[in-house]
This record gives C-alpha cells, structure tokens and sequence, in this order.
C-alpha cells in the first residue's frame, strides 16, 4: 500500500507542475535561429539537461503567403527540434507543428519564433519489463532472408509534415531495424527514401529522410561502412503519378532499404 501511495504522489506531483516556456527567434525569412538566440538556446540547454519538451511550435511574421509562411514555421520548429534532440534533451514525445501567420501582428521581429513548451522530468524508479519473447515481425523475417539487391519497405515509419522529423509512434519500427543490424553483422544496406504526389521534390525531402535513418543507425554504434543512404523523389512510385486514392500515396510516400550484402 506504501509504495502504490508513493506512486500516486509521484503522479499527483507531476500533473502539478507548471508547463513552463522558452522562445527561440529568428530573422526574417530565415528558418535557423539568429545568433543571439543560438546562444541562448545553447545557455538553455545546459541549464535544463533533464526536461520533458511537450510542444514545440513555430510562428512567422505576416510577410509573404500564407501556405509559404506555413512551411517555414514548420521548418523552425524542426530546426529547434534537431538542436534539441542532438544535445540529448527529451523530445520524442513532443508535439511538433508550424502555425505559419496565424497569431502575426505585423512584421514584428517578434512574430518570427518557435515556442517550446516544458516541464521538469519525474525519475520514476519500476520493476523490471518482462523480457518480450514474441517471435520475429515480418519486417525481421523478411530482411533475414533476403537476397542481395532486394528492396523492403520499413513498415509503420512516418514523420512530420514536410520534415525529416520521425513521428514518435514509428520508434518501435527503427528499434527493430537497429536489432536486426546488431544481429547481423555481415549485413549492408543502403537506405533509401521517395515520395508522392509530386513530379518536383522540394526541400529534398526524400534525401532528408532517408539520411535520418542513417543517422539514428550511426548514433545506435552501426558503422558507417555497413550504410549508405540516397534519395529518388518520385521518380520511382509504387504506382503511377498522380496516386488515385490515398492508398496509393502513402505507397509511394516510402523509405526503404536494399540488401547490399546479408
């Protein structure tokens, strides 16, 4: 009974806290922090090594057209979000997003922002998991018995709109590939992203991807030489352009790996 009490106090004590905020700005038309606010931003992160970021949200100036000013706060966002998670801070579950004008007053500088939105992390000490023996996905079968120059699509992988930023539900699936690339050491892949809907890629997206997962396999101690990564836009859809149902999109909306050796 003492130690559900404890639990609950701990619960209780985490609901209490007050989500607290920092405001990272940037110049105009610009979607990486001016130098004052890298500064800042570098301050800050030493000074809060253990916080939760809950959402992190990127604003503009009035200038411009709406969809552009769009796109750019979500750039911002992601650039906030990158610094973040390189320096080791605890955004995984944060909730990212770009709100474009849409609380603009003007032309302020002001405007021209990413807000994130934080609280102290709660150290919760609990018992052991049970160890999973649940057989190998698919995904694992499938990659274990592939032969040299076979194309697998990583299944369950998404990210952010218009962002190289992978949504926290799709860990599972990039926890799985590391697995498999521990458990097999001979194997070489090269990873590769495409996307949909569009003859004329923008911001090189694809690449941006793909590249993401290379760099979580880096980061996770696989060696480079087992890995290489490149991107085809849309020039080699699952189905013909334009995708006629949205089935037919997230088809073609992919990352996948070939088989280089195994």
């Amino acid at each position: 009974m003492k130690r559900i009490f404890t639990f609950l106090s701990f619960l209780l004590l985490g609901n209490m806290q007050a989500q607290e905020q920092f405001t990272v700005y940037f110049d105009f038309d610009i979607d990486e922090a001016n130098e004052s606010s890298r500064d800042k931003l570098s301050k800050w992160i030493s000074n809060n090594p253990n916080v939760n970021v809950n959402k992190i949200y990127g604003y503009t100036d009035s200038v411009g057209e709406a969809i552009y000013n769009t796109d750019l706060s979500e750039r911002r966002a992601a650039y906030v979000y990158d610094r973040l998670k390189s320096a080791g801070i605890a955004v995984d579950s944060a909730g990212l997003n770009g709100f474009g004008e849409t609380l603009a007053t003007g032309k302020s500088k002001a405007d021209r922002k990413v807000v994130l939105y934080y609280s102290a992390k709660i150290i919760v000490v609990a018992d052991p998991a049970p160890v999973n023996n649940k057989p190998g996905t698919e995904f694992s079968q499938q990659v274990s018995t592939a032969a040299k120059g076979e194309k697998i699509r990583i299944p369950n992988l998404n990210f952010y709109n218009n962002s190289n930023i992978i949504l926290p539900e799709s860990q599972p699936v990039l926890e799985e590939l590391l697995a498999i690339m521990r458990s097999k050491p001979l194997l070489k892949i090269d990873i590769q992203g495409h996307i949909c809907c569009q003859v004329n890629e923008e911001n090189a997206i694809s690449r941006r991807r793909a590249e993401a997962v290379y760099n979580y396999l880096i980061k996770n101690g696989i060696s480079s030489e087992r890995l290489s990564f490149k991107s085809f836009g849309s020039s080699k859809p699952v189905y013909k352009l334009p995708e006629k149902t949205e089935a037919e999109k997230v088809a073609n909306r992919r990352v996948e790996i070939e088989i280089l050796e195994n």
